[in-house]
């Protein structure tokens, strides 16, 4: 099956110009002590906030987009629509359709963008997205009065200075037809068709390798009281940890293709019923490789401190072979989301908030190129790329898989980028990573907590 048509919008190359005005409001703030910022919104999309530099002007002048050019590259938000969310849009007329920026100014560079400051104007960038999903796009590139006296022949207001672009962003979308631990099927989606594609597989390590044989040993009077000492011993350990879960991608013909393997217990910390920042829970994401299993990458979860219901999170992609001394690791995702709610557990190379690599300079978007990385044939879905740290460098959306809140079923609908698929295994490595993320709220829910009887089946194998 084909990926499906997602389109990105882009805003960047931000710039500040603030002529010399007799104006109290813009008299007070000075680009030595001052800050300015700014709230860039999209209909029914969270808010993203962004700083603004300042560009210096030392007389008044209109607006000349030709002999003024933006200087800053960088991006300062990111908006991602699905094929049906464009359509919807199209079939309203897609000219109401605005990015709207609401630009604030903090004189004494007190509130840092957490409180209003003084609005210092606001621009409408209209989108036209009849196309977007097939060729990018430059919607606005220049500078743009804000503020009300924009008209002003004198040319009085200040100057914001942006880019707008669009560009197609195809991703493959897969979805689970059960909660991570119930073993379900994964499907891929396009549009309304889906095709199951893999199959998981949820259990617990080394539950086997239990000797419980030694009783035959023990003298017949002390067997039963011995052996149900030890089991009651072994409950309450069980009781304080959550350790050898393992969830196993294989494809349609029985081969695994990737696996969540946790290796490092969720326990709680000292005197408390949750697992800490200081102590994190983590899994090892496996590929198969030359006959056996290959760490890719490394997921860290536990509650965020301070926070009632924020679980915290951290993944790190391998570079090298990871029993290698010279081993290095690059942050892709670092976060949080909440446990009631749920959210979005995401990996976005766009902007260097979302990942910072920990051994390699931080990624960027070149707004001064539409292109994408190329495709090619010969690959299970029908893309040729590499799914090395190096292609995750050169920027863009990776990943992102659905979390659900608690109390609700949980069924992951994973999205990756076409250009970090070029195999099965690929595709089921961030398909291991997004059930290992789902699990994770379980693994980090308090102690005090019953967990459901599928995460127990370690407990269940012990009772007499």
């Amino acid at each position: 099956m084909d990926p499906c048509p997602f389109v990105r919008i882009l805003v960047g190359n931000l710039a500040l110009k603030l002529p010399v005005s007799r104006k109290p409001s813009l008299s007070r703030i000075h680009p030595s002590t001052s800050s300015c910022y700014c709230k860039i919104k999209l209909k029914n999309f969270p808010h993203q906030m962004a700083t603004i530099p300042f560009i210096q002007s030392q007389v008044d002048s209109s607006i000349s987009s030709s002999s003024s050019s933006c200087s800053h590259k960088s991006l300062a938000a990111c908006f991602s629509l699905s094929k049906s969310q464009i359509d919807r849009i199209v079939s309203r007329g897609s000219s109401s359709y605005k990015l709207s920026i609401e630009v604030y100014a903090d004189p004494d560079g007190s509130s840092c963008g957490l409180t209003y400051g003084k609005l210092l104007g606001k621009v409408s960038v209209p989108l036209d997205l009849r196309g977007a999903e097939s060729r990018p796009s430059i919607v606005h590139n220049g500078w743009v009065a804000i503020g009300r006296s924009r008209s002003n022949k004198n040319g009085s207001s200040a100057q914001l200075c942006l880019t707008v672009r669009t560009e197609p962003d195809p991703r493959f979308v897969f979805q689970f037809g059960g909660e991570p631990e119930c073993s379900p099927q994964v499907f891929q989606v396009q549009g309304g068709l889906k095709q199951a594609v893999f199959t998981c597989k949820f259990g617990f390590r080394n539950t086997s390798d239990r000797n419980l044989g030694s009783r035959s040993s023990l003298p017949e009077s002390n067997t039963s009281r011995n052996w149900l000492s030890s089991l009651k011993t072994e409950k309450d350990q069980t009781s304080k940890e959550r350790k050898g879960w393992s969830i196993t991608v294989h494809d349609l013909s029985g081969s695994p293709v990737a696996m969540a393997s946790m290796v490092t217990p969720f326990v709680p910390s000292p005197g408390s019923d949750r697992v800490s920042r200081s102590n994190p829970g983590a899994w090892l994401i496996l590929r198969p490789g030359c006959g056996t299993w290959k760490p890719w990458g490394r997921l860290e979860a536990w509650r965020e401190p301070g926070f009632t219901d924020a679980l915290g999170y951290r993944f790190d992609l391998f570079h090298d072979d990871y029993m290698a001394a010279t081993s290095t690791t690059t942050t892709l995702a670092s976060s949080i989301l909440s446990t009631k709610l749920g959210g979005k557990f995401t990996m976005d190379m766009t902007t260097n908030v979302a990942a910072t690599p920990s051994t390699s300079p931080q990624s960027s978007c070149d707004f001064g190129s539409g292109s994408r990385p190329g495709s090619g044939s010969g690959s299970d879905f029908g893309f040729a790329a590499s799914l090395s740290p190096q292609s995750l460098y050169r920027g863009g959306f990776v990943m992102s898989s659905t979390v659900e809140g608690a109390g609700k079923c949980s069924k992951p609908d994973v999205e990756v980028g076409v250009q970090h698929v070029t195999c099965t295994e690929d595709a089921a490595a961030f398909v291991a990573l997004a059930a290992a993320m789902d699990l994770s709220v379980d693994a980090c829910r308090p102690f005090s907590q019953k967990l459901r009887k599928e995460l127990r089946q370690q407990t269940q194998n012990f009772v007499v």
